[in-house]
């Protein structure tokens, strides 16, 4: 069994490929598969917390409208099967659970170790100009999200903070954007064609978070900031350019995480 590369971890490290359990480093596709060569499929990004997943029916249900929504027959209830194969006798850890389906017909999952984060993240704006055919799917074309995240750190940023080229304000490359304005939690709306994001709802949820329309002019009267994902619901900002944000973490940011993490324990102890 070869090492994995960095951040491989064989504890965490496993993977299905229809169903059948194996090491991840010996999991494996046919290079003709359409999901490889053109990125035609779906995906989610399951936390888990102590080897549990949460949220994991939102989860399924959306990578089910992402599939009907590009015509691609999808068995959910398969991929829950695979969901329990993988889960059964993993390590109980933190970690990440991806799930993919492809053109070419594979349901593939994985865990992977969660990502390693500075405290806070200085961030970099960076043109994006989003493709109206793929709104609300989370499909495996994600390279221009990528290739934003490397334009950032080539400024010297840790991630990116996409914009449009109109100077709107949208979301992280695989995060959703919240920052405190005049006091009140804001994040941009969904009507941006952001990614209505699992974890944004459970924080909108929880808050009174308002959706806002917002340009890059705001940035620079923002108190606090931090992107949310599944893996991490509440990642604080320190910087955005050369605009830098003293709290990081601020009062707003801290009391939010805290809120998710007391509601995330509560739904993995029911």
């Amino acid at each position: 069994m070869r090492d994995g590369g960095p951040g491989y971890d064989p504890a965490v490290a496993r993977a299905t490929v229809d169903g059948v359990l194996m090491d991840s480093a010996q999991a494996q596709i046919s290079v003709t598969d359409e999901g490889l060569l053109r990125g035609d499929g779906v995906f989610e990004v399951i936390p888990l917390f102590g080897g549990r997943p949460f949220a994991l029916q939102e989860h399924l249900e959306r990578m089910g409208r992402s599939a009907a929504s590009l015509r691609l027959a999808l068995d959910l209830g398969a991929v829950r099967e695979d969901i329990a194969t993988i889960l059964s006798g993993a390590e109980p850890s933190d970690a990440t659970l991806r799930v993919l389906a492809t053109r070419g017909g594979r349901r593939i999952a994985l865990i992977e170790p969660p990502i390693e984060l500075p405290p806070t993240l200085r961030l970099a704006t960076i043109t994006y100009a989003p493709t109206r055919v793929l709104d609300g799917i989370k499909s495996l074309s994600y390279a221009a999200n990528m290739l934003a995240t490397r334009l950032a750190e080539e400024q010297g940023a840790d991630q990116a903070l996409l914009v449009t080229p109109h100077g709107r304000v949208l979301e992280g490359p695989t995060t959703s954007f919240f920052y405190v304005l005049d006091g009140g939690l804001c994040t941009p709306p969904l009507s941006e064609r952001i990614l209505d994001s699992i974890t944004r709802r459970l924080l909108m949820s929880l808050t009174e978070a308002q959706e806002r329309v917002t340009t890059r002019d705001d940035l620079a009267s923002i108190s606090e900031a931090f992107l949310s994902s599944s893996s991490r619901p509440v990642q604080p900002v320190s910087a955005i350019d050369d605009i830098s944000i003293e709290a990081a973490p601020g009062p707003v940011s801290t009391a939010v995480s805290e809120a998710a993490l007391r509601h995330i324990e509560s739904a993995l102890s029911s």
